[in-house]
């Protein structure tokens, strides 16, 4: 598992990360651009004089089926639902949606281009996301001919972008997909375009419990794929990390649900962390993600050690492509602890009322495991606490001068840039525990079981 923080994924720094998001859905004339009308946190497409399939008036009839193209535009994703006499072709990374009626093709435009990613505003991820062109056509012979027919809805989406790190995988795609497809309860295809492989079969227990059928790799697919419904994206309706929306008017599903689904999933047997009570003798379950790569812990015996001298049973183990074995292992602990990095992500195989401890490297990466972690685990009913080591328990005090700036001013490494943090504080940075001074939080998520 790619575990660089997050790793490889993300490529912005905290500046860039919070800055406004932009549009990435765009009709092929931007000049000509459908004003929006802002509901809650979402934006409806208000397609008067626009070539964008409209929102509310448009209704097309086409072969007993009615069209009614609504696009959906959020700070986060964009997404359009169809109906109707609907076309894929992989080759040319086209939805077609056929219409014998001419009255829907008097405007200039009557295509648009959608990156189905849940990512929208992070320019470097949409980036590596293949851009599709949903595309209003009348019923000519030049349209391409249906060469599989299919009774249930689709969903297009794209495993592109930053989806090869694991955090990104769930934040940016799993997690809207449970929210986009759930509804259909199993009854709908998954088409997946940037579908490599490798992800497609570190997934595929996710897959096969949101559909039950078999999952579509589109991309340069020579049949043509017909639908009578599909949504091209993915829903994403929140800017925070790992997260839904907790305005029940905006999502039926809450993270609760989305962790029920998984444990579903992957048939994991614990609900509940353990409760101490005084006097038992029963002994929690400490999980200690190990890291090879980087931001390893060097003395992880004197960890053991010290937690089994507190009362605890410790594991040991580090994330890999086998999510199924991983998440058999943290769902049988009672606290996980591990240094910031994406091996963190699996906490939401943890049962409720567990303790998350993540350990806070040295070099200004609080906003990031704030972000990426901390609230995350708020919103799972997991509670949380964290441990920012010192400079003397970084292995960056062996690699630099005592006076460098890296060590003396981590806020002037960020000046430069993510790329200047991520190679330095997250690439080549190790951490030595001081045992003695990180034995009292060990000590407080004993407490919290025992509440």
């Amino acid at each position: 598992m790619n575990s660089t923080s997050i790793d490889n994924a993300t490529s912005r720094s905290q500046e860039v990360f919070k800055e406004s998001h932009t549009r990435n859905m765009k009709t092929n004339d931007t000049s000509n651009s459908p004003p929006l009308v802002k509901e809650k946190d979402s934006y409806m497409v208000n397609n008067t004089n626009s070539s964008l399939p409209k929102a509310t008036d448009a209704v097309v009839v086409t072969k007993n089926y009615t069209i009614e193209p609504q696009c959906t535009i959020m700070s986060r994703s964009d997404f359009c639902e169809i109906k109707g006499d609907i076309r894929i072709d992989g080759k040319s990374y086209t939805v077609f949606i056929v219409s014998s009626e001419t009255d829907i093709l008097t405007a200039e435009n009557t295509s648009w281009s959608i990156r189905p990613y849940a990512r929208k505003g992070d320019q470097a991820a949409m980036a590596a996301v293949r851009e599709w062109t949903v595309k209003l056509v009348t019923d000519a012979s030049d349209i391409p001919q249906c060469t599989q027919n299919h009774s249930v809805p689709a969903i297009l989406f794209s495993a592109g972008g930053y989806a090869g790190n694991h955090f990104h995988a769930f934040t940016d795609v799993i997690l809207p997909l449970f929210l986009t497809s759930r509804p259909y309860n199993g009854e709908v295809q998954l088409l997946i375009t940037n579908g490599r492989p490798a992800w497609i079969s570190k997934f595929k227990t996710i897959m096969k419990a949101l559909s039950r059928y078999q999952l579509v790799s589109i991309d340069n697919s020579q049949d043509i794929h017909c639908y009578d419904s599909m949504t091209v994206g993915l829903k994403r309706r929140t800017n925070k990390e790992l997260s839904v929306d907790p305005d029940p008017s905006s999502s039926p599903y809450s993270m609760n649900d989305f962790r029920k689904f998984l444990r579903s999933s992957y048939s994991l047997k614990k609900t509940m962390a353990a409760k101490i009570r005084n006097g038992s003798k029963k002994r929690p379950r400490l999980l200690i993600i190990s890291r090879k790569r980087s931001r390893a812990f060097t003395n992880v015996g004197e960890i053991v050690t010290m937690a089994k001298r507190l009362g605890y049973r410790v594991a040991t183990a580090e994330p890999d492509a086998d999510v199924s074995g991983f998440a058999q292992i943290i769902n049988s602990c009672d606290v996980v602890m591990g240094v910031h990095g994406a091996g963190l992500t699996n906490i939401v195989f943890l049962p409720e009322n567990a303790v998350l401890v993540q350990v806070i490297p040295f070099g200004g990466t609080e906003w990031l495991s704030r972000t990426y972690f901390e609230e995350p685990a708020k919103g799972m009913n997991i509670r949380y606490l964290d441990y920012k080591i010192r400079v003397e328990e970084s292995t960056l005090i062996q690699q630099y001068p005592a006076d460098h700036v890296v060590l003396r001013d981590p806020s002037a490494i960020w000046k430069q840039g993510w790329f200047a943090v991520q190679s330095i504080y997250l690439r080549q940075q190790n951490v030595t525990l001081d045992v003695n001074r990180f034995r009292p939080t060990l000590v407080k998520a004993l407490d919290l079981l025992h509440q």
